[in-house]
């Protein structure tokens, strides 16, 4: 097993990684001495498969498990369900000392955490992510939150898990296209933080599915990404200064996924669209070169992932959707661009002008 450590003047936790570490959940958590009530929370789909093993493996260790089922995806990522949550939560008595486990993706990682943040002002929160986005990003780092139809995100806390539990062997019934969209979260990683893990991935002959991906390669991306997160994290924990390299393409990806209602793209999807038309911003502005923007736009490509944005989106609703985004400050939208592989600079100095003949 491999044992990460998020290193945080308060809340600091372990990322631990390893197959068949789904059974050994109950025995993870007995060690951190957390009260005996546990919501399980989980969407349909992932909790026929893996529902039963969580709890099986939580009630031998000791723990009295209750569960609440949240419809799959982005639409259901609002504050109406996270009102059934406090329900479930209400009805079952969960307390101060329980603990609320998300059993899924980024959509229920980040709506379990918010839920627990807010729920009798902060209980436990144990993540268990099962897509590989979920596993290398969103379980780690303690954002939270749920959508507010104007924009992705904007309603949610900072809130750290107790501890986050990766099992590689989930991602086998990970649908293609929601492992793809992880990877644009590991070729991020690669082009903000971690230049060799770039390279790994340009040597690697398939990186777009689980079924064909290097297994060793596969243990690689899981510990290198969760480490670059955590690197960064334990610098900055609520995004005052150095974290926010982590919004790399996510700031054109958002509103991408904002402006087609959350209907067209996954997250990662959309996160690969940004990251190509960050290069390009970043190549008209002079910070890096044509020759490195090429090899992430094929490094993309390789993914099998998204590279265009839309053509039916206009610019000028593009720039609009950026003034709501959650990193502008004194009304200006940052950028994260790269400067070379491996590292990234932010910048308020992007006008709608460079914006409009990068993306076009």
């Amino acid at each position: 097993m491999s044992i990460l450590t998020v290193n945080l003047p308060q809340n600091s936790y372990e990322i631990a990684i390893a197959k068949g570490n789904l059974s050994q959940l109950g025995s993870q958590m007995q060690q951190l001495n957390l009260g005996k009530k546990v919501l399980l929370i989980s969407n349909p789909e992932i909790f026929d498969f893996y529902g039963n093993t969580c709890i099986e493996s939580l009630e031998n260790a000791g723990f009295e498990v209750c569960k609440h089922l949240i419809p799959a995806g982005e639409t259901a990522k609002h504050l109406q369900s996270i009102e059934k949550v406090y329900d479930t939560a209400l009805a079952n008595r969960i307390e101060r000392s329980s603990t609320l486990v998300a059993l899924g993706g980024g959509v229920i990682g980040d709506m379990t955490g918010f839920a627990a943040a807010t729920w009798l002002r902060g209980v436990n929160f144990v993540q268990v992510p099962t897509s590989l986005l979920a596993m290398v990003d969103a379980s780690v780092g303690g954002k939270t939150g749920v959508n507010h139809p104007q924009g992705k995100n904007l309603i949610g806390a900072f809130y750290q898990p107790k501890l986050v539990l990766i099992d590689p062997d989930v991602l086998q019934t990970l649908p293609e296209r929601e492992f793809r969209a992880g990877m644009a979260e590991v070729i991020k990683y690669g082009v903000i933080w971690d230049e060799d893990l770039f390279t790994k991935l340009e040597q690697a002959s398939n990186i777009d599915s689980f079924a064909t991906i290097d297994q060793q390669l596969l243990e690689t991306i899981l510990i290198r990404s969760c480490q670059a997160k955590a690197d960064v994290v334990s610098q900055d924990e609520k995004e005052s200064g150095i974290r926010a390299i982590l919004n790399y393409g996510h700031t054109i990806g958002h509103a991408v996924e904002s402006l087609t209602k959350y209907q067209k793209f996954v997250h990662g999807e959309a996160v690969a669209i940004g990251m190509v038309a960050a290069g390009k911003i970043a190549v008209e502005m002079g910070l890096w070169t044509a020759e490195e923007t090429q090899r992430q736009d094929a490094l993309i490509r390789k993914a099998q992932l998204p590279t265009e944005i839309p053509s039916e989106l206009e610019l000028q609703d593009i720039s609009s959707t950026l003034q709501s985004d959650k990193k502008v400050k004194a009304g200006k939208v940052r950028f994260v661009l790269p400067t070379k592989i491996g590292e990234v600079m932010i910048t308020d100095k992007v006008t709608e002008e460079i914006i409009g003949r990068s993306i076009r």
